[in-house]
């Protein structure tokens, strides 16, 4: 089985691109869709144990969370010492039960690939991108965004120069969606034709 990692920084496609994946039988394994899974089970227990008051019915309540972690790397570690062995639980869980279905590939959608050292455990790495004025535009229009906002994210983000550099495919997603899908087509016509590393 061949596994893809899909990143890009924030407002460059990446969530459209993993659809456009789907769309074409790759099944995908979200991790942010797997934060919100922790953030609303059991284990929201532990971060409201660190970070009182952020539950809400349960519920972690991701912007009072943000508004705790957001420039203080200290939290961000301990909060990131939860939640990421419990993403990688999931995301093993999504592997093995893709590999019982015998599926010939699989995308692992995690806005922080580079950031985790998770391109280490992916056969590729296909990065989104767009230009920067395009970016900031989509990622300014989102509520409840702020150019401070977008700054500190930024500032948590590998650039995306080092990205593309270190990338094995790029779908550029300025250029619409019509072409965006036939990128990721081409992607996949690519992958296809390729032996699946051991692993």
């Amino acid at each position: 089985m061949l596994t893809i990692g899909l990143t890009g920084s924030i407002g460059m496609g990446k969530s459209t691109t993993a659809d456009m994946f789907r769309a074409e039988g790759v099944p995908v394994y979200d991790s942010d869709r797997a934060v919100h899974e922790i953030y609303s089970g059991p284990d929201a227990a532990r971060i409201e144990a660190l970070f009182p008051g952020i539950l809400v019915d349960g519920v972690v309540d991701r912007a009072a969370l943000a508004a705790r972690v957001l420039g203080d790397a200290q939290a961000l570690r301990r909060l990131e010492a939860i939640v990421h062995p419990l993403v990688l639980e999931k995301r093993a869980a999504f592997v093995e039960e893709r590999r019982r279905a015998d599926d010939a590939l699989v995308l692992f959608d995690i806005p922080l690939l580079f950031e985790t050292g998770g391109d280490a455990d992916v056969d590729v790495v296909v990065v989104v991108t767009a230009p920067e004025e395009v970016q900031r535009e989509r990622v300014l229009a989102r509520p409840g965004m702020t150019e401070e906002k977008f700054a500190a994210i930024r500032a948590k983000q590998t650039p995306d120069a080092e990205k593309r550099r270190r990338a094995d495919f790029i779908v550029h997603t300025d250029r619409g969606v019509d072409s965006a899908r036939e990128q990721v087509r081409l992607i996949l016509r690519e992958l296809k034709s390729r032996e699946p590393k051991a692993r």
